[in-house]
């Protein structure tokens, strides 16, 4: 759809939308171009009511943290829908569950799981996105993921309908879910144990030591690459860079982590096509030295 009608179809959510917005800020790596149309969704009413309105004629990207997305330097042609903080609510639905908006950081959860004196969240102190992100890609460290302490999630498809869906109905497998892709997530519930909150804290304070001694922080990076195979070999991602790369190399100021070599970073004005050289050349020298063929983790929006 044209730029103009878009305007005049989209005319009512006023400053909620903007045209040709910039992306670069909006994501860790700090890369990108724009995007036709931007969308922060002030509460659930409006993004039905947006969504209804669209009738999926656009292409629909849904930000969450920014934290694992590269952006393409070129004009994104569709919809960039982001929530606003009117989807980061959190509460104790009883004594072991919690009901945190999707818009909620991995971070925020594991603080109020401690705070409530619920165990089985403390993992989440070290993943960096929301909890939109986490579901869709089932992350998780440290030997556990986001299936492990869901319940159900509550959702909306692009035409406007909210359904709810019980974790038992999900498939999930590493990095991934069987769900549709055209659903962007709301909420969802999550299942803790009772315990101390001086134990649940001191279980994060070890997680996040150990999480500092292996991978960089406060720099433009987003996380883990590529997964790690989980059958081809018993070897982590960042062992099968080191056998197969030059660990110096770089494209532009795109380099791989001295700290972590599963982890790229920016180190200052990278590209897009700086960082997908990078990737692409790494992913091809790992698949000739060991023939194993890695896939992304991060999502590309192009």
């Amino acid at each position: 759809m044209k730029i103009d009608k878009l305007k005049n179809l989209l005319e009512e959510f006023g400053s909620n939308v903007k045209f040709e917005h910039d992306l670069k800020k909006k994501n860790w790596f700090n890369i990108g171009g724009k995007s036709k149309v931007f969308y922060k969704a002030e509460n659930l009413r409006e993004l039905v009511n947006f969504l209804k309105k669209l009738e999926c004629k656009e292409k629909i990207f849904i930000l969450g943290a920014g934290s694992n997305t590269l952006v393409s330097d070129n004009l994104f042609d569709g919809v960039v829908i982001k929530l606003s903080k009117n989807f980061n609510n959190i509460s104790l639905h009883s004594e072991n569950t919690i009901i945190a908006g999707s818009a909620v950081l991995d971070k925020s959860l594991s603080d109020f799981a401690m705070k409530n004196n619920l165990s089985g969240f403390e993992f989440l102190s070290c993943i960096p996105g929301s909890v939109g992100g986490g579901i869709t890609m089932n992350a998780g460290c440290f030997g556990r993921e986001f299936r492990d302490i869901l319940l159900s999630i509550q959702a909306i498809d692009y035409f406007g309908n909210i359904i709810t869906i019980p974790s038992k109905d999900i498939k999930f497998e590493y990095r991934k879910n069987n769900l549709p892709e055209d659903l962007i997530f709301l909420s969802a519930s999550f299942k803790g144990v009772k315990s101390d909150s001086l134990k649940i804290n001191d279980e994060i304070i070890k997680l996040k030591t150990e999480k500092d001694k292996n991978q960089p922080t406060k720099i433009k990076t987003s996380g883990s690459t590529f997964k790690n195979p989980t059958s081809q070999t018993k070897k982590k991602v960042w062992e099968l860079i080191k056998e197969s790369v030059p660990l110096n190399k770089s494209f532009g100021d795109a380099c791989i982590s001295e700290k972590h070599y599963n982890f790229f970073v920016n180190k200052g004005e990278a590209s897009f096509k700086d960082m997908n050289n990078l990737i692409n050349f790494v992913a091809k020298n790992v698949l000739e030295k060991t023939g194993i063929s890695l896939e992304k983790e991060i999502k590309i929006l192009e």
